[in-house]
């Protein structure tokens, strides 16, 4: 029998299995750059690494103010959120190279929603045939590049004044 090890699943299941006593989005705010999941910063909103990514790049486009409905964002907030869904397209499609997007928001538990009361936009770059029997059969994501490099390359790239 083969084996595939993806340590970084044991926080995921462990983490996932006990609730999060605050908000990881403000918490990432609090952090500022100290967080290193975050890799661009606005006036109003922030986008942010996945920590349990479905692929190599998901991020997240966060308004700073903790807010859970899309009808509550100010225009500020609201123009900044799909300014910076629409940067990440671009960054993630000069660093990657995907062949398309899902993107979306889960407002509310029964939505799907990961974290209550705090919207966020979901950017996953897509790959043709990305979706294999590992995600099917398995219930195991396989990831080419660790977070630390994946937040490295992003970074860099939402610093780099053509990526505007």
């Amino acid at each position: 029998m083969d084996r595939l090890w993806t340590p970084w699943r044991l926080d995921y299941v462990t983490e996932a299995s006990e609730p999060h006593p605050g908000c990881i989005f403000c918490e990432a705010v609090e952090r500022g750059t100290a967080e290193p999941l975050v890799v661009y910063a606005g006036r109003k909103a922030f986008i942010i690494l996945n920590k349990f990514p479905y692929n190599n790049g998901h991020l997240m486009v966060v308004p700073k103010r903790h807010i859970g409905w899309l009808s509550d964002l100010d225009r500020g907030e609201l123009d900044e959120l799909m300014l910076l869904t629409q940067r990440a397209e671009h960054v993630l499609t000069t660093v990657y190279r995907p062949h398309g997007f899902n993107m979306g928001l889960n407002l509310g538990k029964p939505a799907g929603a990961g974290v209550i009361g705090h919207l966020h936009m979901h950017v996953v770059p897509r790959w043709n045939g990305d979706t294999n029997y590992m995600s099917v059969v398995g219930d195991t994501r396989v990831l080419p590049e660790e977070l630390p490099a994946t937040s490295a390359r992003l970074r860099a790239a939402f610093a780099d004044p053509a990526a505007q």
